[in-house]
């Protein structure tokens, strides 16, 4: 039998939230240096659910509450493999190229500040992460005021010249 849920993350005010998988016990510690030489001024708190062995949520991070954050979510979540990485003073874009290349992540599920759900399956063997559902469905498509001010954003925040 097999049992779907909707699984809320909590993202603090001011911050992003990645979730992906990976495969290694080491994954704590490389995610880790990731972050900490990427975007040296990033405050973050890292959690993984290891799912062999002892099957501990291994935990880094550089600020205690968004590392208790991302332990609240990897426990919410239950799903091995997983991890969870909440961050503020930097961007996903900031550091997805790093994290992409670290050899043990397998995929990033989402990195986002809305709010998000994990949509998990359990079964006899454990849960296991089928997507996410990532902010609102779109209400329209963007008219020539909204092109402008898309434009104008990105230079405003230094991504376009």
């Amino acid at each position: 039998m097999l049992e779907i849920k909707a699984v809320p993350m909590e993202v603090p005010e001011d911050a992003n939230i990645i979730v992906g998988q990976a495969h290694f016990i080491k994954t704590v510690e490389d995610l880790y240096e990731a972050m900490s030489t990427t975007v040296p001024q990033a405050r973050f708190g890292l959690a993984f659910n290891e799912s062999s062995g002892a099957c501990l949520i291994r935990t880094e991070g550089n600020d205690q509450n968004l590392q208790g954050c991302a332990v609240r979510n990897a426990q919410a979540l239950g799903a091995g493999h997983t991890f969870v990485l909440v961050m503020q003073n930097a961007y996903p874009i900031n550091v997805l190229h790093v994290i992409r290349n670290v050899p043990e992540v397998c995929s990033i599920f989402c990195a986002t500040a809305n709010p998000v759900q994990v949509i998990v399956a359990q079964s006899d063997l454990g849960r296991g992460v089928l997507g996410v559902i990532d902010g609102s469905s779109p209400k329209g498509v963007e008219g020539q005021s909204d092109i402008a001010w898309r434009h104008d954003l990105l230079r405003e925040i230094g991504y376009k010249r």
